[in-house]
């Protein structure tokens, strides 16, 4: 801008006056200012387009067809084609044609449609996103576009007529659904892996979406993959599990499968897989490849000089290098340590091992980003069933993963609901292909792959304890093998290990009781208890009173409660083969408190269960990560980068992302 206006300014600062209206005859009528006029297109890149006028200046201000050929506008799209992969093309293309050479009718330059530019925005953005390049300038909807009511004209209306066609002929010979992009088994960087994310999503737009629930140490987007009928929502008696990859930064097999089943979820559901249709039809599936993509990029450069190893070391004493977030703390020792509690409760009367609250001075310690992502995201879905993606011992461990132990000794400490445990692990690792394997000296309790997390190695600040214990998610870990980074060519089988294993653990969250809890008219109960007799660990109803809670096959007494209504009970049974869950509705009738439920009731209202991070703590940590991220995007470049800014004029910096 500052050089357009320099430009401006040199002839009216430099030139001499044409007259001097104090002598006779210098003086002439000025010249009439030619009118622009319409003029053939002889931009090379835009000879295709469905008009063959247009008019200078342009719609950006370019004067001239010279200052328009010159431009980065056009250089990028001449060579947006190769940029996206052939992504998009030649949509984009001829969009920056519609604005750099306008259709001209009557003298008169038309503006396109922005009808036109949202359609191919919401189709194309992920692809310039997978470049880290920002949407162009001049593609800018609202700008340089106008509405149907204001007189503008379709750019892409003839390319428009060569799909229907096409569609038309496809229709005549009925072929296979496309699928989506093959699975490629190598591994990704981070902003690989958020660029697959978002052409799955593309790809699959009618059943996934991508959403983020925050941003790592470093800046780094957690982004998560949901998969649902209607993606988006919470429907109701449709239960939703999560699976969890790379919580150590250099344990990125897990990360990796995930990603993989992403695509496999896309793909065969397009082909028009019923078990997988089905299973996306009636649950909805969140996917966060990665919890630590900062130690993850460490791990994959290499750099054992950073920050991010564990001074400590882990269960097999491998290399730690990226293991740890930017901060070298362990997520998987970073959450509250609620299980110490239930420890310290456990002789109480009437002690619980559900919803219990966050501890106000875990606020004061240091809590990771990704940590309090993590467990915002906990709490504000209301997950079933989980899992957590690591390497090590070639198992599948459940809680509790702190000993009960009085000296933290490695001890069997199961929850109430270790049948259901043991249950989901075995699912896991009953349909792992893979042959269960240690990495060291074998571990007292381990049942075929099977273990119970605090026999195994008694760690506290879990995520899988945290889960049981804070929400009504039941979350396993899953240990992929010894080998922290394998080989890629060994990747392919990996995935054909864990394959049939991930879509079984999915079909899991669909085993127990499922239902609503209302009252005498017909209103869902939000926050209502479900209590299985035997098993000291209630569940809660969502926000509309549907609940979902895992058992066991065999018969249940199952009761429903909540704050001002009678009790409400039934027997259930369910049978061993049952692939679906049992339907058990509750209708509550309002009563008065009796003394059992009064006394539960001081207990839960003195409780501080709502309070998640009182004192505002995790700010400091929100403005770390803004720092971190802005100072990352300052220091690096896209590779595509260098080609633009090296054209000399002004630094088009308006391609970069967030500028």
């Amino acid at each position: 801008m500052l050089l357009v206006l320099l430009q401006m300014l040199v002839p009216l600062c430099g030139a001499v006056p044409r007259c001097d209206p104090r002598i006779r005859g210098q003086c002439k009528a000025a010249a009439a200012e030619e009118k622009p006029k319409c003029t053939d297109i002889l931009l090379s890149y835009c000879d295709d387009m469905p008009y063959t006028r247009t008019m200078f200046p342009n719609i950006v201000g370019h004067s001239t067809r010279r200052d328009a050929e010159t431009g980065v506008e056009y250089l990028l799209i001449s060579v947006v084609e190769q940029l996206l992969g052939g992504q998009c093309n030649p949509e984009i293309r001829m969009l920056g044609c519609s604005v750099l050479a306008p259709r001209c009718e009557g003298s008169k330059a038309l503006r396109p449609c922005r009808s036109a530019c949202e359609a191919a925005h919401k189709r194309c953005s992920h692809a310039f996103e997978g470049i880290q390049m920002a949407w162009p300038y001049f593609l800018d909807c609202d700008r340089f576009f106008v509405s149907d009511q204001e007189g503008c004209y379709d750019p892409l209306e003839g390319l428009k007529v060569e799909q229907e066609d096409e569609a038309a002929q496809n229709l005549e010979a009925p072929q296979p659904q496309q699928a989506a992009a093959p699975i490629q088994f190598t591994y990704h960087s981070s902003s690989q892996r958020i660029d697959i994310l978002k052409k799955t999503e593309n790809q699959c737009s009618d059943i996934s979406r991508t959403y983020s629930i925050g941003r790592s140490m470093e800046g780094r987007e957690l982004l998560v993959i949901e998969f649902s009928s209607s993606p988006g929502e919470h429907q109701l008696l449709e239960p939703e599990m999560k699976l969890v990859g790379n919580v150590h930064g250099n344990e990125p097999l897990g990360g990796q499968l995930l990603i993989y089943l992403a695509q496999y979820l896309c793909s065969e559901y397009l082909q028009g897989n019923e078990r997988i249709q089905t299973l996306i039809n009636n649950t909805r599936i969140h996917i966060l490849p990665s919890m630590n993509p900062d130690g993850y990029e460490v791990a994959v450069s290499g750099d054992a000089d950073s920050n991010y190893s564990d001074d400590e070391g882990d269960r097999y004493g491998y290399g730690n290098v990226g293991r740890n977030n930017a901060q070298n703390i362990d997520l998987n020792r970073n959450f509250p340590d609620l299980t110490t509690v239930v420890y310290r409760r456990r002789r109480q009367k009437g002690f619980r091992t559900d919803h219990i609250s966050i501890p106000d001075n875990y606020w004061f310690g240091k809590v990771a980003p990704e940590t309090y992502a993590v467990m915002k995201w906990i709490r504000s879905v209301p997950f079933v069933l989980s899992a957590s993606f690591h390497s090590g011992d070639r198992m599948v461990s459940y809680p509790y993963d702190l000993s009960k132990h009085p000296r933290g000794q490695n001890m069997f400490s199961p929850t109430p609901d270790d049948k259901v445990f043991k249950l989901l692990a075995r699912t896991y690792a009953d349909s792992n292909t893979a042959t269960p394997r240690e990495c060291g000296s074998s571990h007292d309790g381990s049942q075929k792959g099977v273990i119970n997390g605090a026999q195994w190695g008694s760690i506290s600040g879990g995520m899988q304890d945290f889960n049981y214990l804070h929400s009504n998610c039941f979350e396993v870990t899953v240990s992929l093998g010894c080998d922290k980074f394998p080989p890629e060519e060994e990747l392919f089988l990996s995935w054909q290990d864990n394959q049939e294993a991930l879509i079984a653990f999915i079909e899991a969250t669909h085993r127990g009781i499922k239902g609503f809890v209302k009252d005498e008219e017909g209103k869902g109960i939000k926050g209502a208890r479900i209590s299985v007799r035997g098993i000291r660990h209630d569940i809660t109803t969502a926000e509309n009173g549907d609940y979902w809670r895992l058992l066991t096959p065999g018969i249940h007494i199952v009761t429903a409660s909540a704050t001002g209504y009678a009790r409400a009970t039934k027997k259930v049974h369910l049978p061993t083969r049952m692939q679906s869950a049992g339907r058990v509705d509750f209708v509550l009738q309002k009563a008065p408190l009796d003394r059992g439920m009064e006394e539960e009731e001081r207990v839960l209202s003195s409780s501080s269960y709502d309070r998640f991070d009182p004192y505002n703590q995790y700010n400091q940590y929100t403005m770390m990560a803004d720092v971190n991220r802005q100072r990352e995007e300052r220091a690096e470049k896209p590779w595509w980068w260098s080609y633009f800014a090296s054209l000399g004029g002004p630094v088009p910096t308006w391609l970069l992302k967030r500028h």
